[in-house]
């Protein structure tokens, strides 16, 4: 096994480690975003994209749990918009994803992954490129993402993907377009 597989062993149970609690005392305390200088999962943020050059970026943003609440009104209407819980179509990642775009405006998110979670929170990196950094645009294998502006609005990114059931190849009937509000799921 390679260095990789192992650490990606320990990720799976990180709770077992001494680590994960001080780490998470430590990160509440912490701004909601911050830049960091390495990944956490070093290799997560490889298999999706990351490499320790100019011009990469990686950010960890803490996204508050629950759902989403909106006020009560005040005066009577229909008792079928009284409900004061609303799911929103997007994951928490994704969430995070366009928290920290609004912070960077210069540059473009590439993928995020999970880290951490407690009762209050949840924790994702999120993997950024510098658009107009030379050396981004000087390598054949990135420079697309120049061109690709504000990806994470238009739901390109691989959660959002995941997000719009474009992560899943139709077996026989199923159907996965159009989307799932047309379809009355």
């Amino acid at each position: 096994m390679g260095l990789y597989q192992y650490v990606r062993e320990a990720w799976k149970k990180p709770e077992n480690s001494g680590l994960w609690k001080e780490r998470l005392v430590k990160w509440r305390q912490e701004p909601a975003t911050l830049r960091l200088e390495h990944p956490t999962r070093i290799d997560r943020a490889r298999s999706l994209g990351f490499k320790a050059k100019q011009g990469f970026l990686v950010v960890r943003q803490r996204v508050p749990r629950g759902g989403r609440m909106r006020p009560n009104p005040r005066h009577p209407r229909r008792s079928k918009a009284m409900s004061r819980r609303r799911d929103l179509a997007m994951s928490y990642q994704v969430v995070a994803e366009q928290r920290v775009a609004n912070k960077f405006v210069n540059c473009e998110v590439l993928n995020s992954y999970y880290v951490a979670e407690d009762g209050l929170h949840l924790w994702y990196e999120i993997i950024l490129v510098d658009r107009t950094h030379p050396v981004i645009m000087a390598d054949p294998r990135i420079s697309w993402i120049s061109s690709h502006k504000g990806r994470v609005y238009r739901g390109l990114t691989s959660s959002a993907r995941k997000g719009r059931g474009f992560r899943h190849k139709g077996k026989g009937t199923e159907k996965f377009r159009p989307s799932r509000k047309a379809r009355g799921i």
